[in-house]
């Protein structure tokens, strides 16, 4: 009975050890790598988002009088007046039919032939996980890009210029 005892074996708490601190040092490599992942996909994600986006202020751009969307009022045409008058004719005029003037209805007619350019809501950024425009109806100068981190986008009615309003990402 005794000769049976001694015969069997087992892992001493020193293995133990070593094996929990092989792994430690394993998962701080590699934990690190997924991370990393994780922005890169976030990155090549933005860089996909803000290229569609841009196109399709260029095409609306190109099809209403070298006008960008958000520039005219989407009820009647006339000028925006504030920066929320245009963040609303951004989106109503990227999302709907509208007409040469920048007028926007829901159906498509002989009158408002252009458009949509987007099938549905603006699409989010992924660092803020905002889907939403801030517009600057000032700005001339196509090198001044500045993001308040308040939206999704902030897109310069005058320069055609688009950003990501993340506070983190202005350059893409």
């Amino acid at each position: 009975m005794r000769h049976c005892l001694s015969s069997q074996s087992g892992f001493t708490l020193v293995e133990l050890l070593i094996v929990v601190i092989i792994l430690g040092v394993l998962a701080a490599i590699a934990i690190p790598q997924f991370g990393s992942n994780t922005e890169d996909a976030k990155l090549s994600s933005l860089d996909t988002t803000i290229s569609e986006l841009r196109n399709a202020i260029e095409m609306y751009y190109h099809q209403h009088k070298c006008v960008y969307p958000g520039a005219k009022k989407q009820t009647d045409g006339s000028d925006v007046g504030t920066a929320g008058e245009a963040a609303t004719a951004f989106e109503n005029q990227l999302l709907l039919y509208s007409a040469d003037t920048g007028v926007t209805s829901a159906t498509k007619d002989a009158t408002h032939k252009y458009g949509p350019y987007l099938k549905k809501a603006l699409p989010t950024n992924p660092f803020n996980n905002l889907g939403t425009v801030v517009c600057d109806i000032t700005t001339t100068d196509i090198t001044s890009v500045a993001s308040g981190g308040t939206a999704g986008w902030k897109f310069y009615i005058k320069t055609g210029r688009l950003i990501a309003d993340d506070g983190a990402h202005d350059s893409n």
